[in-house]
C-alpha cells in the first residue's frame, strides 16, 4: 500500500461533465423523448463508486464550475457529501458540457464546451493532496505525463488505478502503454479495449480475455511486475490477474437473464467499478481479488437507472442506502454466491 499518511484514500483526476441528451430513431428523426441534464464524467462516476464505501472526507475530486452551473446539479452533488468536491470557480467560462446523441441504440458523444484537464499538480497544497489511491482515465501517452508529475513529489507514492480511454485502446498505443505500465498498480480496460490494444480482433470470450490479461501482465504491470490487471467484461463479470496467481473471475452482480429489469443504463458503470475497486483496496488491505467484489457492487448501483443512484439514510440506524439498498448487504450476497460456486 501507499506509504504516506493523508486524509484522502481516493482521488480521481477524471473529469466532471454536465451531460445533455438528444434522441432520434435509426433514421435520424427526433423521437420526442427528452431527458433533463445529468451529472456526468468518468471522474464523477469513479468518485461515487468509491463514496459508496467510504465517507466524504476520504474521497475527492476537482470540479470546474463555470458561470452556468445549474442549481439542481449543485444540490445533487451536495447530497453525496459536500466535503468530497474541490471546486474551481471561473465565472468567465462555461461549465464543461457534452451531448449524448442517441440514434436508435447507438450513442454518439461530443463536447459542447472546452474541456479542462486535471493533473496531479492541481492537487498540491489542497485538501486532496497526496491521496493513497490516484485514479485517472486517459491515453497511455497522457498517463505517462501524469506519472511524471506524480514523481515530482518524492513524498507521494500512490497506488495508481489506470483506466485507458476507449478511443485510444488501439494497437498504435501499445508501445506507449508498455512504457508507462511499470508505474501502474492496477490496469483496467474493458474486454473490447484489451483485445483491441493487443490486435486480438475477435468477440470476447473468457478464454480470450484470460489470454489478453496474461499478455498484459507479461509486459510488466507495476514495479517489478507486482501490479494487477482487471479486465471488466460486462455480463461475464471481471477477470482478475496478477503474476504468479491463477486468473479469477468475479460474477457481475446483476444477470441480464435473471434480473433484466435491473439493467437500465450501463453508462458510467466501468468508472464506478474502479472507484469501488479502489475503496476495496483500502478496506481489504490491498487484496485485489476481494477489492473486485466491492467494485462489482458499486457498478451494480450505476446500471439500475440513467444517471447516478440515490443516497438516503436508514431511518432507524446510521446506515447509508443506495437506491434503497445497503452496499454491505450486496457485498455479502455476492460473497455467498461466489462461495456456493467454490470460486477461488
Amino acid at each position: 500500500m501507499a506509504d504516506n499518511t493523508c486524509s484522502r484514500d481516493f482521488v480521481s483526476i477524471g473529469m466532471f461533465i454536465i451531460d445533455e441528451f438528444s434522441f432520434a430513431d435509426v433514421d435520424g428523426n427526433p423521437t420526442g423523448r427528452q431527458m433533463e441534464q445529468q451529472i456526468g464524467g468518468g471522474g464523477t462516476y469513479a468518485t461515487i463508486g468509491a463514496r459508496m464505501w467510504l465517507p466524504p472526507s476520504r474521497v475527492g475530486m476537482i470540479i470546474d464550475r463555470g458561470h452556468d452551473f445549474p442549481a439542481h446539479i449543485q444540490q445533487a452533488l451536495d447530497a453525496f457529501g459536500q466535503d468530497i468536491w474541490l471546486y474551481r470557480d471561473d465565472p468567465s467560462r462555461d461549465t464543461t458540457r457534452a451531448l449524448n446523441a442517441y440514434r436508435g441504440e447507438h450513442r454518439g458523444f461530443e463536447y459542447l464546451s472546452p474541456r479542462l484537464r486535471i493533473t496531479p499538480r492541481y492537487l498540491a497544497n489542497t485538501k486532496l493532496s497526496r491521496p493513497r489511491i490516484l485514479h485517472f482515465i486517459c491515453s497511455p501517452s497522457r498517463a505517462a505525463a501524469i506519472m511524471s508529475e506524480v514523481k515530482e513529489d518524492d513524498k507521494w507514492h500512490p497506488i495508481t488505478v489506470y483506466e485507458p480511454i476507449p478511443d485510444r485502446c488501439v494497437p498504435e498505443e501499445l508501445p506507449a502503454l508498455q512504457k508507462v505500465l511499470p508505474d501502474i498498480s492496477i490496469l483496467s480496460p474493458n474486454a473490447e479495449e484489451a483485445l483491441s490494444l493487443l490486435s486480438m480482433s475477435k468477440e470476447p470470450t473468457k478464454e480470450l480475455i484470460e489470454e489478453a490479461c496474461g499478455r498484459l501482465l507479461d509486459i510488466g504491470v507495476g514495479s517489478e511486475g507486482s501490479g494487477s490487471v482487471v479486465i471488466r467484461s460486462g455480463p461475464m463479470g471481471a477477470c482478475v490477474g496478477s503474476r504468479g496467481s491463477p486468473f479469477t473471475w468475479i460474477d457481475a452482480f446483476w444477470d441480464s437473464k435473471d434480473s433484466p429489469e435491473k439493467i437500465v443504463d450501463v453508462t458510467g458503470a466501468g468508472n464506478s467499478f474502479l472507484g469501488g475497486l479502489s475503496a476495496g483496496l483500502i478496506l481489504c488491505q490491498g487484496n485485489v481479488r476481494e477489492a473486485t467484489l466491492y467494485a462489482t457492487v458499486s457498478a451494480s448501483y450505476i446500471i439500475e437507472q440513467a444517471g447516478l443512484p440515490s443516497l438516503t439514510q436508514a431511518a432507524a440506524e446510521a446506515t447509508e442506502l443506495w437506491n434503497g439498498d445497503s452496499p454491505n448487504r450486496r457485498l455479502h450476497a455476492l460473497q455467498d454466491r461466489l462461495a456456493s460456486k467454490d470460486t477461488k
